[in-house]
């Protein structure tokens, strides 16, 4: 059964040599947290776990618990098991997080209880701080500047090998699941949940040598090598769709289940095959939207903004939109990798709706520049338009960007690369830990919220 919140205790009136006052920072943050509206939006999730959640079962970790631990985590930087201990181990983060002197949730719980607040919900928290960043004058959505940041999922350097042996180790590692699972597995013989992990790893390290090796002969090898370990994975794919038709006829519920993610891992596996056979054997080069770059995050893509030393990386592309006072007002999980151009009408959209007006300076990099884009910001009644053009440059265009107030906006856009550094380092937003699209997500949206809360208690605390 959902509870709401523990009976208040103040852990400090209990060890008075040991008592101490919040940072100012924090004091400000855990009245923030207290707005009923934000423990509302969680709580409506939270409350969807199970069909009888909110009437049934035993006594739940409470929602107020979960939410503000939630923000801690996302606010330090920290991992679930680190939250766990140091929530536990902190009598200021026991009171700020309302735990009091019950046991702090393990991380496990904790996972369990955050992958139940959906995706939509974090945007609906987002625009409610947004709100209560004007409501306490910490911005006024005068000024607004958008840019965008590649957040990488949490996988390995992916080559077409190393992706063919984790396809194959996946495939065993299932059916040895199924094997257990089938009551009459006999009748299917041992060879079909023979698990070939080996062979796939041995071929992997040879292809590894062997591209290192410069002339015909090495390159000759290398195809051979490849053709061998292509044979394993395609042993068992045929080894997974027999093993998984034998599930199908199965009542149970595990059964049915395991098959359902033998036929995913097929799919995903028989893209690979494709996409090296296109490669590595006909010469042919594969286009990054027909490429999948890893088994266990296919939602990864390859993102090729063309920075120094960076010239592809492998996660999502996210959206930020930043108005004056540091907040970020909204943000968005993209699909590929889209032109920036087609971001900025969104961006005005959400703005003008959040803020009940357009923003007085709009500002973006030369990625975000179009003539369309500059039509529009001003129809909508944008005063200062701030996107620089790429690319040669007309003397009417360029006595236009050297006017003071263009300079001035061109600087103050500028601030967002610090910003997203920030986000980065301090919120941990350079790489995803949590899977699936929803997780990215959720890792995103938390990052943003936990930002945006630490920047209205900096400046309601000064």
């Amino acid at each position: 059964m959902l509870r709401d919140r523990y009976d208040p205790i103040d852990v400090f009136a209990l060890v008075p040599a040991l008592s101490r006052q919040m940072e100012p920072v924090l004091t400000q943050l855990d009245d923030l947290l207290d707005d009923d509206t934000l423990f509302q939006l969680v709580r409506a999730d939270l409350a969807k776990r199970y069909p009888r959640t909110l009437t049934a079962g035993r006594p739940s970790t409470p929602a107020e618990v979960i939410l503000r631990m939630l923000v801690v985590k996302q606010l330090y930087g920290w991992s679930y098991e680190q939250t766990e201990q140091w929530v536990g181990d902190s009598l200021v983060l026991r009171q700020f997080c309302r735990v009091y002197l019950q046991p702090v949730p393990d991380d496990t719980t904790l996972i369990r209880w955050a992958t139940t607040i959906q995706p939509q919900t974090l945007h609906q928290l987002l625009d409610h701080i947004v709100d209560l960043a004007r409501s306490l004058k910490v911005t006024r959505g005068r000024k607004l500047r958008v840019d965008s940041t590649v957040v990488a999922t949490n996988i390995h350097h992916p080559s077409d090998s190393t992706l063919l042996y984790d396809g194959v180790r996946v495939v065993g590692r299932t059916l040895n699941k199924a094997k257990q699972l089938l009551a009459d597995g006999a009748a299917l013989s041992t060879q079909a949940f023979a698990d070939h992990t080996r062979s796939a790893k041995r071929q992997m390290k040879r292809i590894t040598q062997t591209a290192r090796q410069r002339g015909e002969a090495a390159a000759d090898k290398l195809k051979s090598a490849y053709r061998r370990l292509l044979a394993v994975a395609k042993s068992s794919i045929a080894q997974a769709q027999r093993v998984g038709q034998a599930l199908a006829q199965q009542s149970d519920q595990a059964a049915g289940q395991l098959a359902t993610q033998l036929d995913q891992l097929g799919k995903q596996v028989e893209q690979i095959i494709s996409q090296t056979e296109r490669r590595v054997l006909q010469g042919e080069q594969v286009p990054a939207g027909e490429k999948t770059v890893s088994i266990f995050e296919p939602h990864t893509r390859i993102i090729r903004k063309g920075k120094p030393g960076r010239a592809v990386e492998f996660g999502r592309l996210v959206w930020l939109d930043e108005v004056e006072g540091g907040l970020i007002s909204r943000y968005e999980v993209l699909d590929g990798n889209p032109p920036d151009s087609e971001q900025l009408r969104p961006s005005v959209e959400h703005h003008r709706r959040v803020f009940k007006k357009p923003p007085h300076l709009l500002a973006g990099d030369r990625g975000v520049h179009s003539p369309e884009n500059e039509d529009y910001a001003k129809a909508v009644g944008v005063a200062q338009v701030v996107l620089p053009k790429p690319g040669a440059k007309s003397a009417k265009r360029i006595a236009y960007e050297r006017q003071g107030w263009f300079r001035r906006g061109h600087d103050w856009r500028a601030g967002i690369e610090g910003r997203i550094s920030g986000l980065k380092r301090r919120h941990k937003l350079d790489r995803c830990r949590n899977h699936g699209d929803a997780g990215m997500e959720r890792w995103v949206g938390w990052g943003v919220i936990a930002h945006d809360l630490r920047q209205i208690a900096q400046a309601t605390a000064s």
